[in-house]
Protein backbone atom coordinates (compact mmCIF):
# COMPACT_ATOMS: atom_id res chain seq x y z
CA UNK A 1 0.00 0.00 0.00
CA UNK A 2 2.20 2.87 -1.29
CA UNK A 3 1.31 6.39 -0.27
CA UNK A 4 3.34 9.49 -0.98
CA UNK A 5 3.48 12.86 0.70
CA UNK A 6 0.28 14.83 0.41
CA UNK A 7 -1.84 11.81 -0.48
CA UNK A 8 -5.08 11.26 1.37
CA UNK A 9 -5.11 8.58 4.02
CA UNK A 10 -7.18 5.55 3.12
CA UNK A 11 -9.62 4.06 5.60
CA UNK A 12 -7.28 1.09 6.09
CA UNK A 13 -4.34 3.42 6.84
CA UNK A 14 -6.35 5.35 9.42
CA UNK A 15 -7.50 2.12 11.05
CA UNK A 16 -3.87 0.97 11.27
CA UNK A 17 -2.86 4.30 12.84
CA UNK A 18 -5.70 4.03 15.35
CA UNK A 19 -4.72 0.47 16.26
CA UNK A 20 -1.13 1.55 17.00
CA UNK A 21 -2.31 4.72 18.76
CA UNK A 22 -4.69 2.72 20.97
CA UNK A 23 -1.84 0.77 22.56
CA UNK A 24 -1.45 1.80 26.18
CA UNK A 25 2.31 2.48 26.00
CA UNK A 26 1.86 4.72 22.92
CA UNK A 27 -0.99 6.66 24.55
CA UNK A 28 1.13 7.18 27.68
CA UNK A 29 4.10 8.43 25.68
CA UNK A 30 1.97 10.79 23.55
CA UNK A 31 0.17 12.32 26.53
CA UNK A 32 1.89 15.45 27.73
CA UNK A 33 4.95 15.03 25.52
CA UNK A 34 5.75 18.13 23.49
CA UNK A 35 8.88 16.85 21.75
CA UNK A 36 7.42 13.67 20.32
CA UNK A 37 9.32 13.13 17.06
CA UNK A 38 10.79 9.86 18.37
CA UNK A 39 7.35 8.51 19.21
CA UNK A 40 6.08 9.25 15.70
CA UNK A 41 9.18 7.68 14.14
CA UNK A 42 8.30 4.54 16.13
CA UNK A 43 4.63 4.78 15.05
CA UNK A 44 5.70 5.13 11.39
CA UNK A 45 7.87 2.00 11.73
CA UNK A 46 4.99 0.09 13.32
CA UNK A 47 2.69 1.21 10.50
CA UNK A 48 5.26 0.06 7.95
CA UNK A 49 5.10 -3.41 9.53
CA UNK A 50 1.34 -3.26 8.90
CA UNK A 51 1.86 -2.28 5.25
CA UNK A 52 1.27 1.46 5.64
CA UNK A 53 4.05 3.57 4.12
CA UNK A 54 3.90 6.93 5.88
CA UNK A 55 6.73 8.98 7.35
CA UNK A 56 6.71 10.32 10.91
CA UNK A 57 5.61 13.81 9.81
CA UNK A 58 2.57 12.42 8.02
CA UNK A 59 1.72 10.32 11.08
CA UNK A 60 2.00 13.32 13.39
CA UNK A 61 -0.10 15.50 11.07
CA UNK A 62 -2.84 12.84 10.83
CA UNK A 63 -2.74 12.33 14.62
CA UNK A 64 -3.18 16.07 15.20
CA UNK A 65 -5.96 16.37 12.61
CA UNK A 66 -7.89 13.40 14.00
CA UNK A 67 -7.53 14.71 17.54
CA UNK A 68 -8.73 18.20 16.51
CA UNK A 69 -11.71 16.81 14.59
CA UNK A 70 -12.61 14.53 17.51
CA UNK A 71 -12.55 17.42 19.99
CA UNK A 72 -14.67 19.57 17.64
CA UNK A 73 -17.33 16.84 17.38
CA UNK A 74 -17.12 16.10 21.12
CA UNK A 75 -17.65 19.79 21.96
CA UNK A 76 -20.62 19.96 19.55
CA UNK A 77 -22.18 16.87 21.17
CA UNK A 78 -21.66 18.32 24.66
CA UNK A 79 -23.35 21.52 23.45
CA UNK A 80 -26.38 19.57 22.25
CA UNK A 81 -25.53 19.42 18.53
CA UNK A 82 -25.63 15.72 17.71
CA UNK A 83 -25.70 16.35 13.95
CA UNK A 84 -21.92 16.84 13.79
CA UNK A 85 -20.18 13.51 13.24
CA UNK A 86 -16.92 12.01 12.04
CA UNK A 87 -16.02 8.59 10.69
CA UNK A 88 -13.78 7.28 13.49
CA UNK A 89 -15.41 9.12 16.42
CA UNK A 90 -16.12 6.02 18.53
CA UNK A 91 -12.60 4.63 18.01
CA UNK A 92 -11.08 7.98 19.00
CA UNK A 93 -13.45 8.28 21.95
CA UNK A 94 -12.18 4.95 23.26
CA UNK A 95 -8.58 6.15 22.88
CA UNK A 96 -9.00 9.69 24.21
CA UNK A 97 -11.74 9.19 26.82
CA UNK A 98 -9.38 8.93 29.78
CA UNK A 99 -6.82 11.48 28.62
CA UNK A 100 -6.32 14.19 31.24
CA UNK A 101 -7.04 17.71 30.04
CA UNK A 102 -5.40 20.75 31.59
CA UNK A 103 -7.97 23.28 32.70
CA UNK A 104 -7.26 26.81 33.86
CA UNK A 105 -8.99 27.68 37.12
CA UNK A 106 -9.16 31.20 38.55
CA UNK A 107 -8.02 31.39 42.16
CA UNK A 108 -9.26 33.80 44.83
CA UNK A 109 -6.33 36.18 44.46
CA UNK A 110 -6.86 36.59 40.70
CA UNK A 111 -4.11 34.24 39.56
CA UNK A 112 -4.79 31.21 37.42
CA UNK A 113 -3.68 27.71 38.13
CA UNK A 114 -3.64 24.71 35.84
CA UNK A 115 -5.36 21.59 37.08
CA UNK A 116 -5.69 18.20 35.45
CA UNK A 117 -9.05 16.51 35.23
CA UNK A 118 -10.19 13.41 33.44
CA UNK A 119 -12.74 13.48 30.64
CA UNK A 120 -15.73 11.18 30.93
CA UNK A 121 -14.39 9.11 33.78
CA UNK A 122 -16.52 6.08 34.35
CA UNK A 123 -16.39 3.25 36.87
CA UNK A 124 -15.04 0.87 34.20
CA UNK A 125 -11.32 0.37 34.03
CA UNK A 126 -9.17 1.19 31.02
CA UNK A 127 -8.21 -2.21 29.69
CA UNK A 128 -7.55 -1.36 26.04
CA UNK A 129 -4.50 -3.47 25.14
Amino acid sequence: MESGAGKHWTEEEVKALLSVWSEKNIRKQLHGTLRNKGIFIYIAKRLQELGVCRDWKQCRAKYKNLKYEYRTVKYAHNSGDVTKTMKFFHDLDAILRYEPVTQIAAEENGRCSATETQLNTSPTTDNTQ
